[in-house]
């Protein structure tokens, strides 16, 4: 019997915590609870003025008693204050409650409670400003996971894509390549899993559509009718409810070209086309862009200057990352932005561009192409991966770079794709790591740093 007794005893408890969970800072609540109160306050009063001058004016009318009983006047005045009161706020609860269901029932998710829906909104949206920088898988995982965090992530995508069906597009009708963008915009997705399936979606090759993406395909249509390729962008993010911005470097059509040093001869090559470098096989020295001096595409570099944090990777350090650090505006407002900047190194080695590459070597590459040191800290994984393809190596830090750079190590690697990062591991440690540069910490529950995340970077970090 105790056992039956106390489950409506603990259901009454959990409504009441939830219930309670409205009242917390920071989610635009109290606020307009205070205006309901404070509007029902008036209308009480006035109702309150007609009561009066009922009783007043007719004091022989037969409903006169029913009125007094409904208004408990053979109760004390303090406690027909407080039962009225009582009764009037939860009415105004319930009211609200019943509401703000009703209006957003169609963005609620089931088993998630409407105030956890609406807690989880509002702190998103007061999120740091984040820029990411790369391209490719790699930045597409970056997104997935900061997407918990924050909804005011700015995505700066290269635009030197010329292999598979972006090459295509952009070959015959004449569209910057919308292969990464595509997959950022699907990485932002309120509905993720979904929109990744279609997205990426391939026709066959004998459907008469060459083996096309038919996010590429959407994009590209909508640069025809929209009549600009940044315009199709925006109205791909809104159709796909997209949380943050996916936006090109340069708007410029610009052609990837390496230097690359042959292992049989030592013959250096000049390798023209992003899809190429990686075939040649040998060590690239350095890498531009024809033409070499692209005008930096505006909201892109205004994002830069306007951000808390920015990160460069994980990603190919060659051909997605790179490109978007040789537009000079794109420099030029890196090395100008007071935001923190992480350089997120990659898990494993690229086939064909950084076989050989250490965590060091990476660092070394991206700023000998910047002409200088802009990062503040590099993030590595320490947890050499197993079962990697052939010809796939770990990339793991190295004295070199923990005299030369402030480093955080941790476990970072996908258990699934072991030469990938894990989305949500890495979105962790980075909010944490920010968090800790930046502070206060205090009522961040869900970004609160694990025990021992930070102890690593403490001692180096300030150095």
């Amino acid at each position: 019997m105790g056992k039956l007794t106390s489950r409506p005893w603990h259901s009454w408890q959990r409504r009441m915590r939830l219930a309670l969970r409205w009242l917390t800072p920071g989610i635009g609540v109290k606020r307009w609870l205070l205006v309901l109160l404070i509007g029902t306050t008036f209308l009480g009063t006035g109702v309150t003025l007609s009561l009066l001058d009922i009783y007043r004016g007719a004091p022989d009318t037969p409903w006169l008693p029913w009125l007094s009983i409904l208004a408990l006047r053979f109760i004390d005045r303090p406690l027909r204050i407080a039962i009225f009161a009582s009764i009037g706020v939860g009415l105004i609860l319930w009211g609200g409650w019943g509401l703000s269901r009703s209006l957003l029932r169609p963005f609620l998710r089931p088993g998630k409670p409407i105030v956890e829906t609406v807690t989880d909104y509002r702190r998103r949206e007061r999120g740091p400003r984040i820029v990411a920088i790369g391209g490719g898988t790699g930045l597409s995982t970056l997104l997935r996971g900061l997407k918990a965090y924050t909804h005011n992530i700015t995505a700066i995508v290269t635009v030197a894509d010329d292999g598979g069906s972006s090459g295509e597009l952009r070959r015959h009708m004449g569209v910057l390549p919308p292969g990464d963008i595509r997959n950022c915009l699907a990485a932002l997705s309120d509905d993720e899993e979904l929109v990744t399936q279609l997205f990426r979606y391939r026709f066959p090759a004998g459907a008469g559509l060459n083996g096309h993406n038919l996010g590429n395909l959407l994009i590209t249509a909508l640069a025809d009718i929209t009549g600009s390729f940044e315009e199709a962008i925006a109205e791909s993010g809104r159709v796909l409810a997209v949380r943050g911005r996916v936006l090109p470097s340069t708007l410029h059509d610009v052609r990837l070209v390496a230097e690359v040093k042959t292992p049989e001869n030592g013959r250096t090559l000049r390798v023209k086309g992003e899809s190429n470098i990686p075939k040649v096989g040998g060590q690239v020295e350095r890498v531009w862009l024809e033409p070499n001096a692209p005008l930096g595409y505006p909201p892109a570099v205004q994002a830069i200057l306007n951000a808390d944090l920015i990160l460069i990777g994980p990603g190919s350090l060659f051909t997605s990352i790179l490109p978007n650090l040789l537009v000079p505006d794109i420099a030029a407002a890196l090395k100008s932005s007071r935001a923190l900047k992480f350089y997120i190194c990659n898990v494993a080695t690229q086939r064909g561009e950084t076989d050989t590459f250490t965590c060091a070597d990476h660092v070394r590459a991206i700023e000998r192409h910047l002409g200088e040191p802009i990062f503040d800290l590099i993030v590595c994984n320490n947890r050499p991966p197993k079962n990697l393809p052939e010809g796939v190596r770990a990339v793991l830090p190295s004295p070199e770079l923990e005299e030369r750079h402030a480093i955080y190590c941790a476990d970072l690697v996908d258990d699934e794709q072991p030469w990938r990062h894990d989305a949500a591991r890495l979105a962790q440690v980075v909010m944490d790591l920010y968090y800790e540069r930046t502070g206060p910490l205090s009522g961040r529950e869900d970004t609160l740093p694990r025990e021992g995340v930070l102890s690593t970077y403490a001692e180096k970090g300030r150095n």
